[in-house]
């Protein structure tokens, strides 16, 4: 008989080997179909950071404005996020990730229309209707990986979704890029293209497991959700911040070093810049993969792995206090070490925070971590945009800072043992 105890996590860990889901292997379409939701959710906002510049010039905003763009579509998906994971879990996974990939393709072309129109308003408004849509994608997508799968297979899908998130990351500024020799705004239009694929890979590759107990109601739902946070809030709520700030940095930093890139002395744009901007984020995609093949949900080696990966994130960024933003190779060198740093968090984080609840509340509990990683994206670009004007210095003080932070609430509330069953 499995002996089980309580840890402080308030999750249940069993010392005894874990044995692997018997549907975790010959499933590569529904891996291939979770990993496109993320991919296409990544691409709405790292594909349009190489145009940031061009979308100033063309439309006459400013670099606040110009940064809104971006922020705006991850603030809407956000605050909508909860509202979507408690649908996802009154009625089904795929009855709310569906609509919510034609809507965001959909938006995708109106804020195409509003950049051929030279209507910054349009644009805007679009990218909030794609925040709308882009809710109830990816983190909805966890929740589903977290049905389907068990065992070491789950901590590998969620790493494998960590991994395409990144691997979305790499390419999209390259893929931008690209896309801009044709026309500045043909980014825009690209959207509903993927979205079209992935909705295509969710209906047709993915089969929702059938509920098992009667769909929860609002009041008994809410009050089971608080139950959750009271008895594991204090390692779920700093889980939530770690994500969250990881986030932050990844997107801010990409923000910074895209700006940078086009200054003299280096004067790099186009294409070129999308390489340079993919090397650090493929530090990203290599360590999430591995990563999420490693913990196999080892509770020890996760927690080992997230105060390295927060360490790592601390010493890299700190050491760009120090540095000129002239050597370039050295910085995103740094940049990358802390990439590396984030591709060892967060699949540790997404392994725990699902694995956490039940499947009955699992949608909401992974929506309010996603919707606070999308409001982190959301603070990156318009916060490094305020403190660029202020010096580099105050920039990596600033996370670096932050990161240590995070750190020494990780090492002291985040404290698995065993094996997360």
């Amino acid at each position: 008989m499995e002996q089980t105890k309580k840890r402080k996590l308030g999750i249940s860990f069993d010392n005894s080997k874990t044995p692997d889901s018997p549907s975790s292997k010959g499933h590569g379409r529904e891996f291939i179909a979770i990993a496109s939701v993320p991919i296409v959710l990544v691409l709405g906002n790292s594909m349009l950071v190489p145009i940031l510049p061009d979308l100033q010039e063309k439309l006459g905003v400013s670099q606040f404005q110009s940064s809104l763009v971006i922020s705006l579509f991850s603030v809407t998906a956000g605050l909508i996020i909860p509202i979507s994971g408690y649908l996802s879990d009154r009625f089904s996974r795929k009855a709310i990730m569906i609509p919510s990939l034609i809507i965001y393709g959909a938006a995708g072309v109106l804020a195409g229309l509003g950049a051929v129109w030279n209507s910054y308003s349009i644009l805007i408004i679009a990218r909030a209707i794609q925040g709308l849509g882009a809710a109830g994608t990816a983190p909805i997508a966890m929740a589903l990986a977290g049905d389907l799968f068990k065992g070491a297979t789950e901590s590998k899908v969620l790493g494998l979704t960590e991994a395409s998130n990144g691997f979305g990351k790499v390419v999209s500024p390259i893929l931008g890029s690209l896309l801009a020799l044709i026309v500045w705004y043909a980014a825009f239009f690209a959207f509903p293209v993927f979205c079209l694929l992935s909705l295509l890979a969710v209906i047709f590759f993915l089969k929702e497991p059938a509920k098992e107990k009667q769909p929860p109601k609002l009041k008994p739902y809410l009050k089971s959700i608080g139950a959750i946070l009271h008895e594991k809030g204090r390692w779920l709520i700093t889980s939530f911040f770690a994500g969250s700030l990881a986030l932050f940095v990844l997107f801010g930093v990409l923000f910074y070093l895209s700006d940078l890139l086009e200054k003299p002395p280096y004067l790099i744009d186009g294409v070129k810049k999308g390489f340079v901007l993919a090397i650090p984020l493929l530090g990203l995609v290599i360590t999430s993969y591995t990563t999420g093949t490693l913990i196999k949900k080892n509770g020890t080696l996760m927690r080992w792995l997230m105060n390295i990966g927060l360490s790592l994130m601390t010493l890299s960024l700190g050491a760009c206090i120090l540095l000129h933003d002239k050597n370039l190779p050295l910085l995103i060198g740094l940049l990358t070490l802390s990439s590396v740093g984030t591709g060892l968090l967060l699949p540790c984080l997404n392994t725990m925070i699902t694995g956490s609840v039940e499947r009955e509340q699992r949608g909401m509990i992974t929506s309010i971590y996603s919707s606070l990683r999308f409001l982190g994206v959301a603070m990156g670009p318009p916060l490094f945009s305020w403190m660029m004007d202020i010096s580099h210095r105050i920039i990596f003080i600033s996370v670096t800072s932050l990161c240590l932070i995070a750190l020494a609430f990780v090492f002291f509330l985040v404290k698995p043992e065993g094996t997360i069953s």
